[in-house]
């Protein structure tokens, strides 16, 4: 009797195994929201951003760009916030090897993996470490506090002084160096925007794991 519910129990474990390696294949070749999601119908003037940080967190999340999955990198350890609502741009490609990140200025903070269209009014040009880190500087289409902004230099100069300092500060206490350039209008923004694409299209091809 022992024997046959040893086998029976063996049988369904190996079983159980079998079924955990084809969800593991499947997630491996399942959903990625940079290669996956569309970065719009209205390009360039409006772009889906996809949201990894909040506004107001002090939490570093990030795309894992392997299972398409958020990982909390860190917690930033200066005591500053981020002053918009950070993420990337799918589909886009850039010289850091990231897709082109995106904050989106906005009344509300909006929740991790969330899709934003978002229109495009300026860029801040970044070094971080030495290298080359644009942020594109977009408002939420579908915010009517923000929406009607076309350009950054509608932006209040408060708004600008607050992002200028969160990116030189925040990496202060980790001993990196970041250097903010300057902030640049609607129309270098859209450049750079569509020379992401570009690289996003010499680089892959057919990238999107789920078709």
């Amino acid at each position: 009797m022992k024997s046959a519910l040893f086998i029976a129990a063996a049988k369904v474990i190996k079983i159980s195994f079998v079924n955990l390696g084809v969800i593991l294949k499947h997630m491996t070749n399942s959903f990625n929201p940079w290669h996956c999601v569309s970065p719009g119908d209205k390009l360039p003037d409006i772009v889906n951003g996809i949201i990894e940080i909040p506004k107001g967190s002090r939490a570093k999340y990030e795309l894992d760009k392997v299972s398409g999955l958020l990982k909390l990198d860190r917690v930033l350890y200066s005591s500053v916030y981020y002053p918009a609502n950070y993420g990337f741009i799918p589909r886009t490609y850039c010289d850091d090897k990231d897709p082109l990140d995106i904050l989106i200025l906005s009344q509300i903070e909006v929740v991790p993996l969330c899709i934003v269209p978002a229109k495009v009014i300026g860029v801040m040009r970044m070094l971080d470490g030495g290298e080359a880190d644009d942020k594109i500087i977009a408002v939420a289409a579908g915010d009517p506090s923000v929406s009607h902004i076309n350009d950054i230099s509608e932006l209040p100069n408060h708004s600008i002084s607050e992002m200028f300092s969160f990116f030189e500060d925040y990496k202060k206490l980790e001993n990196k160096s970041v250097v903010v350039e300057k902030f640049l209008d609607r129309r270098t923004a859209i450049k750079i925007l569509l020379d992401a694409f570009k690289m996003y299209d010499e680089k892959f091809t057919n990238a999107c794991p789920c078709k």
